[in-house]
């Protein structure tokens, strides 16, 4: 109940963000932008219970991440060798963003967002004013990591809808 749930919330707010060009996430009280990952169903508490299906706790080791019409990362927190480039696929018919919280990267690692932003604000400004920084069906968008530790990162668009993953960087 819970999937098909958060999918027909998904697709209203995909609608919405589409017509409204996602003015939600521009408010100015988005202080807690690495901790705003859903709240209210606790999906964005990551290595504890199950979020999507049982996943959500085992890192898989990959450098492909899906973005799915699901409002999904697939898989959801994956485990990389520094130096790896980790791809982005958007194989849904929505378009997606890949967006790295500012304050929940390795301290010394480059910030990443698709749209090639240098922060985390500058990204969703970007997206707020045209959609900057989409990633739409068919396409890609690649990261080397360089940095090891942990990276989490979140789609602007459908952040409220969970769609928030990991990369831990070996």
């Amino acid at each position: 109940m819970a999937t098909r749930r958060t999918f027909v919330r998904g697709l209203a707010v995909a609608a919405g963000a589409t017509l409204a060009g996602c003015s939600s996430s521009g408010g100015s009280s988005d202080g807690g932008d690495g901790d705003s990952g859903g709240g209210s169903d606790g999906s964005d508490g990551g290595d504890t219970e199950s979020s999507d299906g049982g996943s959500g706790s085992e890192w898989t080791q990959t450098s492909t991440v899906e973005m799915t019409d699901e409002l999904a990362y697939e898989p959801k927190k994956i485990q990389v060798e520094a130096g790896t480039t980790v791809t982005f696929e958007n194989v849904g018919s929505i378009g997606h963003t890949v967006t790295a919280y500012e304050d929940k990267i390795p301290d010394g690692a480059d910030y990443f967002a698709s749209g090639g932003f240098d922060s985390q604000q500058a990204a969703k400004d970007g997206y707020s004013n045209g959609q900057e920084g989409n990633v739409p069906k068919g396409e890609s968008y690649e990261v080397t990591l360089e940095t090891t530790g942990t990276y989490e990162y979140y789609c602007i668009p459908h952040e409220m809808n969970g769609m928030v993953g990991q990369i831990k960087v070996v």
